[in-house]
């Protein structure tokens, strides 16, 4: 399944693609709506995904080019996000691989949408890309042997780690480079594991302004996604809507000669064959 977040001008609702353009309304076609946002962490929580997989021949509520697509998780309890988490960035960057993964946060703040314009911050002339493939939690979970890991996962989208480098290293943590308006474009759907592939063979590219800058797939993860699970579920629970992005491969901009930095009118475009793609496009 691929979930989306649209609108059509209901506000923000959670829709099943089915097809190639068609969306139908989840919340519409399973009946009794939950209270609050009819979102898809709301489906996650209620414990009805399952049963949104039996939608695709109900009758669309809108097509891609009709609605508005949002970011398809609206209102994640965190953001966690990993650092140094391939070898070949570790490699790049001239550091030896963590032995325990390296998190920090981004907040809702930091979300952007697929095809959305995001104004690069006044405050900094040294901003990043970092493709990246994230992945959602279904249910709550807290302490999960790894084995059982991938169970807790409802599937994976891309996200674009946009990172502020100058903010980033005038301390030890990152995240005042990580944490501003729009440093988190994600899209543009959730897709299930099912059709996402293993979780250590997603294949992303990243091409700003057309040329090819990252290449990569999850089988170079430092830590893997189970990993992951089992590790963060370790240090916190878990909660449905929950977004974890797993790290960036070799090619970000920082470590090149000569740097490349975004600036405004850049078009960055990060696609894999069963995420989709996800476009975005920077103002000054």
């Amino acid at each position: 399944m691929r979930l989306v977040t649209y609108d059509s001008g209901r506000g923000p609702r959670a829709g099943l693609l089915a097809g190639s353009d068609a969306i139908v309304d989840i919340w519409d076609a399973l009946g009794d709506p939950p209270r609050g946002e009819p979102s898809v962490s709301a489906l996650l929580r209620s414990g009805r995904l399952a049963e949104a997989r039996g939608l695709a021949d109900a009758e669309p509520a809108a097509r891609l080019g009709e609605a508005e697509l949002l970011p398809p998780i609206t209102d994640p309890g965190k953001i966690v996000c990993l650092g140094l988490n391939y070898r070949s960035h570790a490699e790049e960057a001239g550091l030896e691989a963590p032995e325990q993964p390296t998190i920090f946060a981004k907040f809702a703040n930091a979300l952007a949408a697929p095809g959305a314009t995001v104004k690069l911050p006044s405050f900094s002339r040294k901003v990043d890309y970092e493709a990246e493939v994230a992945f959602v939690v279904g249910e709550r979970c807290k302490d999960v042997p790894e084995a059982e890991a991938l169970s807790k996962v409802a599937g994976y989208m891309l996200l674009n780690d946009l990172s502020a480098r100058d903010f980033q290293f005038k301390t030890p943590q990152w995240m005042p480079g990580k944490v501003f308006d729009g440093a988190a474009p994600c899209g543009p759907a959730l897709v299930t594991p099912d059709e996402a592939g293993p979780h250590d063979a997603i294949e992303i590219e990243l091409r700003l302004n057309g040329e090819v800058m990252q290449h990569a797939t999850t089988a170079d993860l430092i830590h893997s996604v189970p990993a992951l699970v089992a590790h963060l579920s370790l240090l916190m629970t878990l909660e449905p809507g929950d977004i974890v992005s797993t790290g960036t491969p070799a090619g970000v901009g920082s470590v090149r000669q000569p740097r490349v930095w975004l600036k405004p009118g850049d078009e960055i475009a990060i696609s894999s064959p069963t995420l989709g793609t996800l476009e975005t496009r920077l103002s000054g």
